[in-house]
């Protein structure tokens, strides 16, 4: 197999690994809002979660990247392999015995069920343990394997959701007498986090023979180095978890405690319904940033790297109206429960966020060519204090609709930030004019559309059919090359 067609390959496969978890998402969402009794409930689950987003990525501290880095440079790959997993084996436990000692006063100072502070440890623990023996699978190149377990994890949890909130409160309700000894009323959220755990657990008992192999020896020097490669990557980390969840966060903090849980409940719900942006600016970087380092040598390069950001953004826009043409049809499918559709109202924010957060990914390209990659993390940095700083301003002031303003300046910024940065260290002809009004024009009709005629449908679907017209027009070339492209390869 040729070297671009294997990229192709793997690309996909890892792409499918990625996309599937996220569009299984949308049934949890589904599932959860429809189960749980309360909007209380799903803001203490939001909650738990954002907090273990921060916690991953400490308990990895960048050792997933630097584990590739000195895999592909050093010539004793097991000396890597061993020291890697050795090191995140014994923080892992070291993290394990401390949390559990201590969670009762973790629980009290979070305000979170001291149960479900357990089962959060657990699924963190476990989760490390498989972050050396996943990468190990990559640097291999056996995609395949790596998809299959990562499918299999979010298929189990799915499996295991759907029987303890569906099918257990059913056979306890028949009088079962094993179903209805084991069932626990309002567990809904801890039943959640056992779904988790299980997963988890099934991943780590995969991956268990890695253990049983390995040699078990940690190069301290080696060590060293490859702590100080990952640190960067672990600020970095720690920066976009911050960007991501800590609206959240704040949210069940400066608000009332009668309303915060409620509120954070109703804000997460409706924001999943911007997953659309983020799955499309995913499966794109997925597939586009392994081209971005083949073809860098290209004479071309840059000016092809300006039209991969210029038709980025012309489909993200039709996207971004096409969502929110449709939003309250999307919603019935995706959030049955009414009492979590007063957010609503922050989807177009969110969405708008996301395609601020992938322009910013294409607009990235420099630095990973120019392996400036610590400016990635300053930009990261700049991002995490904009939400911070907005959101203690904003919530005490519009609640969540103060966190989805935060999510949009810290992405514009970061997004502004980079282009020009990029412009002084490796200027890419950028066509700033088409690109302004694509991305213009898709903001004015989206937010047009949904708070001044949402579910008029008799204008709201002429509008964007008008909007569809009008960007074929102007890249007419492009969809006809597209097109043929399609029928050539079909």
């Amino acid at each position: 197999m040729s070297t671009s067609k294997k990229l192709i390959k793997q690309t996909a496969i890892y792409g499918l690994a990625t996309v599937f978890p996220r569009m299984l998402s949308f049934l949890l969402v589904a599932l959860y809002t429809e189960t749980l009794p309360k909007t209380n409930d799903y803001g203490s689950l939001t909650i738990i979660m954002s907090y273990m987003v921060f916690l991953n990525v400490l308990l990895s501290y960048g050792m997933e990247t630097a584990f590739f880095r000195f895999y592909n440079l050093e010539n004793d790959k097991e000396k890597v392999l061993s020291s890697s997993t050795v090191s995140i084996f014994w923080s892992s436990i070291i993290f394990l015995v401390f949390s559990l000692v201590f969670r009762r006063t973790i629980a009290h100072s979070l305000g979170i069920e001291t149960e479900f502070v357990t089962y959060a440890i657990w699924i963190l623990v476990l989760d490390a343990l498989v972050i050396i023996p996943f990468s190990k699978l990559r640097v291999l190149q056996k995609s395949m394997m790596y998809a299959l377990v990562k499918m299999g994890n979010v298929s189990i949890n799915l499996g295991f959701n759907l029987f303890f909130l569906l099918v257990l409160p059913a056979l306890a309700q028949q009088n079962y007498p094993f179903w209805k000894s084991i069932y626990l009323e309002n567990f809904q959220v801890g039943y959640i986090l056992i779904a988790n755990i299980l997963a988890s657990l099934f991943t780590f008992l995969f991956f268990i023979k890695e253990y049983a192999t390995l040699d078990w020896q940690l190069d301290y020097n080696l060590w060293k180095k490859m702590m100080h490669y990952g640190l960067p990557i672990l600020i970095a980390g720690i920066a976009f978890a911050v960007n991501e969840h800590f609206d959240k966060i704040i949210l069940g903090k400066l608000l009332p405690e009668n309303i915060a849980k409620a509120e954070v409940g109703v804000y997460s719900a409706c924001y999943k319904l911007a997953l659309f942006m983020t799955l499309y600016a995913t499966a794109f970087r997925l597939g586009i940033e392994p081209f971005f380092f083949s073809y860098a040598q290209q004479k071309n390069a840059s000016a092809t790297y300006a039209q991969i950001t210029k038709y980025f953004i012309v489909f993200g826009a039709i996207i971004l109206v096409g969502v929110l043409v449709f939003i309250d049809v999307l919603k019935v499918f995706l959030l049955q429960n009414k009492a979590y559709w007063e957010a609503i109202g922050v989807v177009p924010l969110i969405l708008v966020a996301n395609f601020f957060l992938g322009i910013y990914t294409n607009l990235s390209v420099w630095y990973k060519l120019n392996n400036k990659t610590h400016i990635g993390a300053y930009i990261s940095i700049v991002g995490a204090l904009v939400t911070l700083a907005l959101n203690f301003w904003l919530i005490p002031l519009y609640s969540y609709y103060g966190s989805a303003v935060a999510t949009i300046f810290a992405y514009g910024s970061m997004m502004f930030l980079s282009y020009y940065l990029g412009q002084k260290q490796y200027p890419i002809p950028y066509p700033i004019k088409e690109i302004s009004i694509y991305l213009g024009s898709s903001i004015a009709i989206g937010f047009g559309v949904f708070y001044f005629l949402r579910a008029q449908y008799w204008i709201t679907i002429p509008v964007l059919a008008l909007y569809l017209g009008w960007i074929y027009k102007q890249e007419k070339i492009f969809f006809q090359k597209l097109i043929r492209a399609k029928e050539t390869k079909g």
